[in-house]
């Protein structure tokens, strides 16, 4: 099955959205205390896709040998995630390691793609 994924964060919140053919699960939690107030928003925009797509994952929208297309509005992430690029960041490092994990684990195809802000539907939760 075929899903697009898009998420944003800032220093309080995370969100995501999950487009699968008609549905859209769109989802927001306030970050972690370990998180708030103490993250870029860069940083928070990985902890989003990191948990949306384990979200995805635990309430079965996204399964094994899918494929999810990741709606970034950040050039920075679609560098990174789509290479072998390390980040000077151990945080956004981490959890690049994590979102790659869940692709093996679960045999995820994962497709970048550059979108503007105004395209980023999870972004009105923040």
């Amino acid at each position: 099955m075929f899903h697009t994924i898009f998420c944003d964060g800032n220093t309080k919140r995370i969100c995501w959205s999950i487009k699968t053919e008609d549905s859209i699960a769109d989802q927001f939690r306030e970050h972690a205390d370990i998180y708030a107030d103490k993250v870029t928003n860069l940083q928070s925009k990985y902890i989003a896709l990191h948990v949306g797509i384990f979200w995805g994952i635990g309430v079965f929208i996204i399964k094994n040998g899918d494929i999810v297309k990741i709606q970034l509005d950040s050039d920075e992430m679609i560098k990174h995630l789509s290479s072998n690029e390390k980040s000077d960041d151990p945080l956004i490092e981490g959890k690049k390691g994590f979102i790659n994990q869940l692709a093996t684990q679960r045999s995820l195809i994962y497709q970048y793609e550059k979108i503007s802000s105004e395209q980023n539907i999870s972004s009105k939760m923040l």
